[in-house]
């Protein structure tokens, strides 16, 4: 029985002293972050194609069970919408291969114009995608959330899991923040979906700033969560904030919370010990 719980990322300035050694090297954040969580969302990859030496050293700090979910350059999604990818995706899964099997799922994020209509492309790409990998998607056309069957049907013929952006915690309530009035005009107000497709379901979940109500809105996952665990299905949740200043130790208490309700579920493991810094902390 496994519950893996992560972040957006695996250093953040305000985690450092804190979650995070500092100074340190970036390998030595990534360490500390992964005795923290036991997953995490690669979104820098969607940006640009990491260099293989540097996965490299990421898979130097990641324990064997950890589950890196790895979102398909958008050079793939979003430039070329899923045409003419061989290159690029094959340059994205030889630069993943030191990652091993610690690569849980590779994360299709589709835009918001990709609808029911772009249905066919999506089959084709998984039909010609390399074989021996896990695959998810994320959708955020509305029409999709209205009537899902298709697209349900298409992803449990490939073994693909939907993957949802839980934001109705979110945008219940107007922002009271810096970082909540940034994330209110960029993030999507996506329909919430607790269906699961596949053994191993991925959900992506938006809190507030503010901890508590963050744990409030999470109250339904936490029954979710625990229903699948008892199905036999392996689940991964990403935990997010608007400023994420908190997210590691969040992270930490949903998985307290499913555990409260799912005994059988073993403890996380205690977090690495950080050292005493060499002098007084700074963000910079």
């Amino acid at each position: 029985m496994r519950l893996h719980v992560g972040c957006a990322m695996w250093s953040l300035k305000s985690w450092q002293g804190r979650f995070l050694p500092h100074p340190a090297t970036p390998a030595e954040r990534l360490r500390a972050y992964a005795s923290w969580c036991s997953a995490v969302e690669g979104n820098t990859t969607f940006y640009a194609i990491p260099a293989r030496e540097t996965v490299e050293t990421w898979a130097a700090q990641l324990p064997s069970g950890f589950r890196f979910v790895a979102k398909i350059p958008k050079v793939v999604t979003h430039e070329r919408r899923l045409v003419d990818f061989e290159a690029p995706l094959g340059a994205f899964l030889d630069a993943l291969e030191p990652l091993g099997s610690r690569t849980h799922m590779l994360w299709i994020q589709l835009p918001g114009s990709f609808g029911p209509q772009d249905l066919q492309v999506l089959g084709r790409f998984l039909r010609r995608a390399p074989d021996g990998y896990r695959w998810g998607v994320e959708v955020r056309h509305p029409d999709f959330f209205t009537a899902p069957a298709e697209l349900e049907r298409m992803l449990t013929s490939f073994d693909a899991e939907w993957i949802p952006f839980d934001t109705t915690t979110f945008f219940a309530s107007p922002p009271t923040s810096d970082a909540e009035r940034d994330a209110w005009t960029k993030k999507p107000r996506m329909p919430l979906r607790e269906h699961a497709i596949t053994s191993r379901p991925v959900v992506r979940y938006l809190g507030r700033d503010d901890s508590e109500s963050t744990v409030d809105g999470w109250q339904k996952w936490v029954t979710t969560v625990a229903a699948w665990l008892r199905e036999g299905r392996t689940p991964t949740v990403f935990v997010h904030t608007p400023d994420n200043a908190d997210a590691p130790e969040l992270c930490r208490r949903f998985y307290d919370q499913v555990r409260a309700v799912v005994p059988d579920l073993e403890p996380l493991p205690e977090p690495l010990p950080l050292p005493e810094p060499d002098g007084p902390l700074t963000l910079f």
